[in-house]
């Protein structure tokens, strides 16, 4: 039998927080966690060099500053309120890491993706496709321009939805080198029966997945502003879903 959002709280409730940054592989009330990490041991890659050789590249000039406003990528404007995203990226010791890629995707104010796998009967936006990207500048800084994204139900149970996030992806020097997160939003009633979220059982690591309001970020009549720091490794590292802290 499907279980209830009863049940999962309860699932989660006994979990105990192990003190890790990142959330256990098999971490039961998020249910499809038990299919998505490996079984077998790793494939040793004898020659790491050889798999930067054969990955993308990019340049500076593949990425404008129309990429990182996702209000702006269509002949229309798109629904929903209007927000801004910054903060910085941060090495263990608080220095900056400069000249990352950086790039996110998100539901619409819906809670839709544009995606065909998306079959949640929540209308499209035609003048948003969720998807932006930029690179740190030479304090670490990130900014983007969007809409904030709408809650949206998933089958992990019964009257099951996922709290507003935001997908961020990091790359380092290299594309093999990549670090993948979400970011939240204060105050949502969600948060406390969202398995994903609370896969991660250290309550601080868990806070830190969450955005902070920030009233100077805001623009008169245009955005609301929301600040979240990336620490990349370290002991306040921000949780990400696949590999370690860099």
């Amino acid at each position: 039998m499907t279980p209830d959002q009863n049940a999962i709280d309860a699932e989660m409730a006994a979990v105990r927080p192990d003190g890790g940054i990142h959330p256990r592989r098999g971490y039961g009330p998020y249910r499809s966690s038990a299919l998505r990490h490996p079984r077998q041991p790793l494939v040793v890659v004898e020659d790491p060099e050889s798999v930067e050789l054969t990955g993308p590249v990019f340049g500076v000039s593949d990425v404008t500053d129309l990429d990182a406003d996702l209000t702006r990528r269509h002949l229309g404007e798109p629904l929903g309120e209007r927000i801004t995203v910054s903060g910085r990226v941060l090495d263990r010791e608080g220095r900056p890491v400069t000249g990352q890629l950086v790039e996110i995707w998100q539901a619409n104010a819906s809670g839709r993706y544009a995606h065909q796998r998306d079959q949640h009967p929540a209308p499209l936006d035609p003048n948003f496709s969720g998807v932006g990207r930029c690179l740190t500048d030479d304090r670490g800084g990130y900014r983007f321009t969007t809409v904030k994204p709408g809650a949206y139900p998933w089958r992990n149970h019964r009257n099951a939805w996922r709290p507003a996030h935001i997908h961020f992806s990091l790359f380092g020097r290299a594309f093999a080198q990549r670090l993948v997160t979400q970011m939240y939003f204060p105050g949502d009633p969600l948060h406390a029966h969202d398995p994903i979220l609370r896969s991660v059982t250290d309550g601080s690591a868990r806070d830190r997945l969450v955005a902070s309001y920030v009233h100077e970020l805001s623009e008169p009549e245009v955005s609301l502003g929301y600040r979240w720091d990336i620490v990349l490794d370290g002991p306040s590292a921000t949780w990400a879903e696949k590999g370690e802290p860099r």
